[in-house]
């Protein structure tokens, strides 16, 4: 039988951008990445920025809590 994604991109493909070139304005950060045996460097890579980024923009189930301090 023949397998296939569903609905799954590679990482890199959104978060993989080889000609990009920094700006004054940007924040760098380095992480140290050992990807799994048969995962590409660029995969492993993409997968940590995306992971990094999600926290900017994505908002977290507890900020809809109400306060219960009064």
């Amino acid at each position: 039988s023949v397998g296939f994604k569903a609905g799954v991109k590679d990482y890199k493909l959104t978060y993989y951008t080889p000609d990009y070139e920094t700006k004054d304005t940007d924040i760098l950060a380095a992480f140290r990445v050992t990807p799994q045996p048969g995962v590409p460097p660029e995969e492993a890579g993409a997968a940590v920025a995306a992971e990094s980024s999600t926290g900017t923009w994505t908002t977290v189930w507890t900020d809809g809590l109400t306060s219960l301090d009064r």
